[in-house]
């Protein structure tokens, strides 16, 4: 009887200290995780909203998991900077700040034409019949033609066709910016834009145009049929042309 009220609480003793030790080593293994380094992605510079990130306007640094954000982009290889490549920050991100997740979009109409058109250029639109916009990518070069009605010689009037912009850059196709995004997300998105294609003829065409074209783009619209036509990857030389007419055509 003596022995066993000895035992007892022995025994009780041996699975207090199991337990005890279990939680300490638990605790030691949570605070030893939490303060391992990791390798994150912050802005080298102060990035204002709506800004295209390049890889030279991020870096990587080290930081003990605990302060790593949630949603933070982690680096375990070099080439992890291209994650956030073409992708456009939705708020203001300081200097030294984590670039995390929730704070950028794609490359697309949520970021908003601007955030893809040069320096000195204007962001314009063309609506364009939907079979076209399936052959034409961002980043291709077209030329803009017009076809009206001209008051020839003798007062005659005569339709005419005259290419009036040339080697124009296209930033993008209804809702393609020529953003970078996965495979499955570009076949979502597709799908969804052939789903809103359904309802209407026509989609839209977004041009890089100076100021100038621009003008004579939408005096286009007034005076006649507005057409373009696709050039070859590579091709960007301007050359003169004469306006078309049957009449010359046939002589």
């Amino acid at each position: 009887m003596g022995k066993k009220g000895v035992l007892v609480p022995m025994i009780l003793a041996i699975i207090a200290a199991s337990i005890y030790w279990g939680i300490l080593s638990s605790k030691k293994n949570s605070l030893a995780s939490a303060y391992q380094m990791g390798r994150v992605l912050i802005s080298k510079y102060d990035l204002p909203a709506r800004t295209v990130l390049k890889e030279d306007l991020v870096e990587i640094i080290q930081v003990p998991r605990k302060y790593m954000q949630q949603d933070g982009y982690e680096v375990r290889s070099p080439s992890d900077i291209k994650m956030v490549v073409n992708l456009v920050t939705q708020i203001r991100i300081p200097k030294g700040n984590q670039i995390t997740q929730s704070s950028l979009v794609s490359l697309s109409p949520k970021a908003g034409l601007s955030v893809k058109v040069p320096p000195g250029y204007r962001g314009c639109v063309l609506p364009m019949g939907n079979e076209i916009l399936k052959l034409i990518k961002p980043g291709d070069r077209i030329d803009v033609l017009v076809t009206f009605t001209a008051v020839m010689a003798g007062s005659k009037k005569s339709n005419v066709t005259a290419t009036i912009l040339q080697n124009v850059l296209v930033l993008g196709v209804g809702g393609n910016l020529g953003q970078g995004i996965s495979a499955s997300h570009a076949r979502s998105s597709a799908k969804q834009e052939a789903e809103a294609q359904a309802f209407s003829e026509k989609g839209v065409l977004s041009l890089a145009l100076n100021p100038q074209e621009a003008q004579y783009l939408s005096l286009s619209f007034k005076e006649g049929d507005v057409s373009i036509i696709v050039r070859g990857l590579g091709d960007v030389e301007i050359h003169p042309m004469e306006i078309a007419s049957f009449k010359r055509l046939i002589k």
